[in-house]
């Protein structure tokens, strides 16, 4: 076998494979753990640190389950849920603002309308304070929780709602996910206020209001001190502030000029825009700062119940070939779809699988070109042809076993494992000539559990001489190639 020609490129993780490894673990503590040694087999021969291998496992595993599609596909949901919230909150406060000045057939209770416009915004707003002080269990970002419910809503299937639950489990392992739900409260109410300040623009801009105070228990004094304190942060950006006669006018008795109007509106816009929406884009802001800040922070774990059995086959002090684990129909061994063009065209491969002791090897004359790799038969000799194999996938591969042996686990995940990293692959099951019944069964056992493993019929052969012809023959199309993976 050629040495290694190329260096691979350094695996660096990103929040998606954290995400991936998370829903694996979630996934095989509900489900029991999935049948890996061709990825684990891989991940050995090129990943560095203990992390960094449980993360390309996961990624790997993810793409051959397709746990990656689900990701992508609970992605776009969320946006889409995201997008509609955001429709929601420009029609809510086009609302508020039109519900708030009415139809301009009654003066406007300046204070009330403010009250209406801001009110719940800021209550909302102090929650979010008061949340970092407070160790409720909630981010305090009600409108980021609902989108977050939502998205969980729009989850179907068992493997679809672990996706929801193992990003709240990655970002909440650092606080990323207060900030993430914070700055999509901050920019939901941002949108709302937003909404509310051009329909105030329109509505004052096309109808005519009228502007004044009511009470029953105050006096004049207290709203022309309301106003000034309220009006002060305002007009340090530019908005008009109603001087106290113009306040003391507005008690509903007196009809105002239009000057007087006109300075209402304007307290009123800015008081939207100082104590409503400049906050809130701020909050936003600091949200998403934060928040890029703790994600890009985000590690694994390795302690959790999950990763902590991964060490000792991901990073083994020595290789260890054996069965790791009891037999039953979630370590059915399979056949899983190889990347594309990574075939060494050069190499034509014949191995024999486990053969008895007095098996002629090789089975006959090799034709050129093939490359006679032995009889594998101890552990070390599975490991070194599988990590060449991994390192240079061959073109075709002939395998040759002894159907007279009962068809184990370990070896049918061997000849798994090599269709997986072959481009094609063939195996010989040499037919016996006696007619006992236990050889019989054997070799019917032998067919079916390869079936089992993804063998298609025409890739097994009950004699040496047609399989080595297909090894050496001339090469087939595009579609032939693919049908060693074609049960992947």
């Amino acid at each position: 076998m050629p040495d290694g020609r190329s260096q691979a490129r350094p695996y660096v993780p990103g929040f998606v494979d954290y995400w991936q490894a998370e829903t694996l673990r979630l996934r095989e503590a509900l489900c029991g753990p999935l049948e890996d040694a061709s990825e684990v087999r891989h991940v050995r021969a090129q990943a560095a640190s203990h992390p960094q291998k449980i993360l390309l496992r996961a990624r790997l595993l993810a793409k051959r389950e397709g746990i990656d599609q689900l990701i992508a596909k609970w992605i776009q949901g969320a946006r889409l849920t995201l997008l509609g919230l955001v429709i929601a909150a420009l029609l809510a406060g086009a609302a508020a603002a039109s519900g708030a000045l009415g139809d301009g057939s009654r003066p406007v209770n300046i204070l009330l309308a403010l009250t209406a416009l801001l009110g719940l915004n800021l209550l909302a707003f102090v929650f979010w304070l008061a949340s970092f002080l407070v160790h409720s269990g909630t981010s305090g970002s009600y409108l980021g929780e609902i989108w977050l419910w939502l998205t969980s809503k729009l989850a179907r299937g068992p493997d679809a709602a672990l996706i929801p639950r193992a990003f709240v489990e990655v970002l909440g392992r650092n606080n990323t996910l207060r900030w993430m739900l914070g700055a999509i409260s901050h920019g939901l109410w941002a949108v709302a206020l937003s909404g509310m300040l051009l329909t105030l623009l329109a509505m004052l801009s096309a109808r005519r209001y009228g502007f004044n105070w009511e009470t029953t228990l105050l006096s004049a004094d207290t709203f022309v001190a309301v106003t000034a304190a309220l009006g002060w942060l305002p007009s340090l950006l530019g908005f008009a502030v109603p001087s106290e006669a113009v306040v003391r006018a507005s008690n509903g008795l007196l009809v105002l000029p239009e000057s007087a109007r006109v300075l209402w509106s304007s307290w009123l816009i800015g008081c939207v825009v100082t104590y409503g929406l400049i906050p809130r884009v701020l909050g936003l802001a600091l949200a998403i700062v934060m928040g890029r800040r703790n994600r890009a922070a985000i590690g694994l774990d390795e302690s959790l119940p999950g990763y902590v059995e991964l060490r000792s086959r991901l990073s083994p002090p020595s290789v260890r070939m054996g069965t790791d684990a009891p037999d039953g129909p979630q370590f059915q061994s399979r056949i899983y779809a190889r990347h594309p063009g990574r075939s060494e065209p050069d190499q034509l491969l014949l191995a024999g699988i486990e053969l008895a002791p007095d098996t002629p090897w090789p089975p006959a004359i090799l034709p050129d070109g093939v490359i006679d790799l032995g009889v594998i038969d101890t552990r070390l000799q599975r490991s070194t042809l599988l990590d060449q194999l991994q390192q240079h996938p061959p073109l075709r591969l002939l395998a040759i076993c002894d159907p007279q042996q009962t068809p184990d686990r370990g070896t049918i995940a061997l000849l798994a494992e090599l269709a997986s990293l072959a481009a094609q692959t063939h195996i010989v099951l040499p037919a016996s000539h006696a007619s006992d019944d236990a050889l019989v069964s054997r070799a019917a056992a032998w067919r079916d559990r390869l079936a089992a493993a993804g063998f298609a019929a025409e890739q097994l052969h009950t004699d040496a001489g047609p399989g080595l012809a297909w090894l050496a023959g001339p090469l087939c199309t595009a579609t032939d190639a693919g049908a060693s993976h074609a049960h992947s």
